[in-house]
């Protein structure tokens, strides 16, 4: 049993920057989390355990994205009868509550009814600082319900290569390169979803805004405003970093990245495009208020749906299976048919606001 631990780098960057030079923490903020050196990384609060061959059931395989170049691994999970089983402990330590969820999985599995046609293609997006892994879980839970399953290491992440990242401007063009790949592979079964987990959640929106191809997303905490989420996380886990400091950095970020003032915020791509979503949110998250989820949920498309956990945190709250397993399984399975014309918009009834 191996030990995967998740946890944000990003204050380790920003603790760089205490120089006092605003462009100088923009540009910290903005390097690839996978180039920092692992011991800079606050010690994790939510742990996976999952056997050390588990990964290697699904061959890697990598794509080149761009411009600016970069090659992103990936990992295909296809259907089949993985029977996923979820255990969980949690304790508070010094104030702070922690998590340990292991999963158990058939591997290899056998094969299923969905197999050799399946319902469609998720792509799960990972949160910052992390990888694939993160979402491995999810995609055999959904893969056993029927859908071929894209894990991804985002640019700037794990085995993925690129030394900046974007915030998910960027990387909404990369996972639509991905598709691409995956069709000249005969890979890509329509309808295609997102699925991702704070940064990836706001990927996923952001994504669903920008390709016609993706029908929906489910969008675990993702983040209202990005200087409103990064300061949180300053407060939580560095609260010796002066708020002002990253204040300052992210005034200077879209000057760095070359893009207008308020594109790296989520709810401007929202308010502008109305993408139809299932939000989550953890009723004790530190860096994604519930209402900060609220507020996105209702600037989507009529038909969206929030459901709130009520004592998950920020980091915790994507592998609360008991409460998300089966209204994230009923979303995709109405967003099908949606897709293909089968159903109302507004038939399904999840969550509470």
């Amino acid at each position: 049993m191996s030990k995967c631990r998740l946890s944000w780098v990003l204050l380790a960057a920003l603790v760089l920057g205490t120089s006092g030079c605003s462009t100088f923490v923009a540009h910290r903020i903005a390097q690839a989390p996978n180039t920092y050196p692992t011991w800079f990384a606050p010690k994790a609060r939510v742990e996976l355990g999952f056997s050390a061959g588990f990964l290697t059931n699904f061959p890697p395989k990598m794509v080149t994205v761009g411009p600016p170049e970069a090659k992103l691994r990936y990992r295909i999970v296809e259907p089949a009868n993985y029977n996923l089983k979820v255990s969980s402990t949690n304790w508070v330590e010094r104030g702070q509550e922690q998590f340990d969820f292991n999963f158990h999985a058939d591997l290899p599995a056998l094969t299923n009814a969905w197999t050799s046609a399946p319902r469609g293609t998720v792509v799960l997006l990972h949160g910052y600082g992390v990888a694939q892994f993160a979402m491995a879980p999810w995609a055999l839970r959904l893969a056993q319900d029927g859908w071929r399953c894209v894990l991804v290491d985002l640019r700037g992440h794990g085995k993925s290569t690129g030394r900046r990242i974007y915030f998910g401007v960027q990387e909404a063009r990369d996972l639509s390169q991905l598709l691409d790949e995956l069709a000249r592979n005969g890979k890509l079964c329509g309808p295609v979803m997102a699925m991702g987990e704070s940064y990836g959640a706001a990927l996923a929106l952001r994504w669903e805004a920008a390709d016609p191809r993706v029908q929906a997303a489910v969008a675990i905490a993702p983040y209202a405003e990005l200087a409103t989420a990064v300061v949180n996380i300053g407060r939580d886990y560095a609260s010796w970093v002066p708020s002002a400091l990253l204040r300052a950095g992210l005034r200077k970020l879209p000057a760095v990245l070359q893009l207008p003032p308020g594109e790296l915020d989520t709810t401007t791509v929202v308010a502008r495009s109305r993408v139809a979503a299932l939000f989550i949110a953890g009723g004790a998250d530190k860096v994604t208020s519930v209402a900060d989820v609220q507020r996105l949920e209702s600037l989507a498309a009529s038909g969206s749906k929030l459901i709130v956990v009520p004592d998950a945190t920020h980091e915790a709250v994507t592998y609360f299976f008991d409460q998300l397993a089966s209204p994230v399984a009923d979303w995709l399975a109405r967003e099908k048919a949606v897709a293909v014309g089968t159903a109302p918009s507004n038939s399904l009834s999840v969550g509470q606001r």
